[in-house]
């Protein structure tokens, strides 16, 4: 196991790096409302020249994500570009490209049926009985309460009946209302355990990591370095991709790793072992 190194602001460490990779939930926000340290943090970082880019395993299509900051008034300008697995998810069925190009069009939505904008502008329409469906979707909980045993019941019908469960984001846990709360790939885990046909797509895939750092030039993979809360998309992806990391300790996981300002060393790292991803640093909280 690598030395993980506990700091308390992120300019201690941010010299060996020029390019930052950064969530969004966890990291930038906690569900209802921008962490001011977080985005003063990535303004000093664009200030002394560094590349920033946002992926986020969010539902939201980039738009919608760009509209929240610009409400909590985050300068755009810090991003180098900002990627989202609902975004990239939008343009795969659009297109059809590879798995999803037999998917079908009748969806059966999971948990909260607002959450429907990556089929926005496509040939998609909820279906209301399971049974006449093509696949299931599922983007976010209907409320922080939610728990998994309430979505068993269509989960085991669906698994009966061979329907593909198209769960955006790998994410077990997320927020909701500033509540850590149940996420999308529970319930794919779940439905694997079942027997069924699960597509994600997120983090900890390196692919889009990679992609996100298409249109820089000159990157350097050795001095890039990934921040983000989720030990099994964030710090597993970067460690897929070969690049640092720094895992925020107050996010997803907070009930485990607790709320110090000095983050928790040996719970950190019980945790990396216990998801065998494996960050460089851990911080309580993206601050400067």
């Amino acid at each position: 196991m690598k030395m993980i190194k506990p700091i308390v602001n992120i300019s201690k460490v941010i010299d060996n790096f020029d390019t930052v990779i950064v969530g969004f939930n966890g990291v930038l926000s906690e569900g209802n409302g921008i962490k001011v340290d977080a985005i003063n943090a990535l303004v000093n970082m664009k200030k002394i020249g560094k590349n920033i880019v946002l992926v986020s395993n969010s539902y939201l299509r980039v738009a919608a994500l760009a509209k929240i900051m610009q409400e909590n008034r985050v300068p755009l300008t810090i991003f180098d570009s900002m990627i989202t697995a609902g975004e990239i998810l939008h343009y795969r069925l659009k297109y059809g490209v590879g798995e999803l190009s037999g998917l079908g069009k009748r969806c059966y939505v999971l948990g909260d049926k607002e959450d429907l904008g990556v089929f926005s502008g496509l040939d998609f329409a909820v279906e209301a009985n399971l049974p006449r469906a093509d696949f299931l979707y599922m983007a976010s909980v209907k409320t922080p309460e939610d728990m998994l045993e309430q979505y068993l019941p269509d989960l085991e019908h669906a698994a009966s009946l061979n329907i593909p469960f198209l769960c955006v984001g790998n994410d077990t846990s997320s927020y909701k209302d500033g509540k850590v709360c149940l996420a999308p790939g529970a319930l794919a885990e779940q439905y694997a355990v079942l027997g069924g046909r699960i597509l994600t797509l997120g983090k900890p895939d390196a692919k889009i990591l990679a992609y996100s750092l298409d249109g820089l030039e000159n990157v350097d993979l050795s001095r890039t370095l990934l921040i983000g809360d989720s030990m099994p998309t964030d710090i597993k992806g970067a460690n897929l991709l070969g690049i640092s990391s720094a895992f925020v300790s107050k996010g997803i996981h907070v009930n485990y790793v607790g709320e110090g300002y000095i983050p928790d060393v040996a719970k950190t790292r019980e945790l990396a072992t216990n998801f065998d991803a494996y960050p460089d640093f851990v911080i309580s909280n993206l601050r400067w």
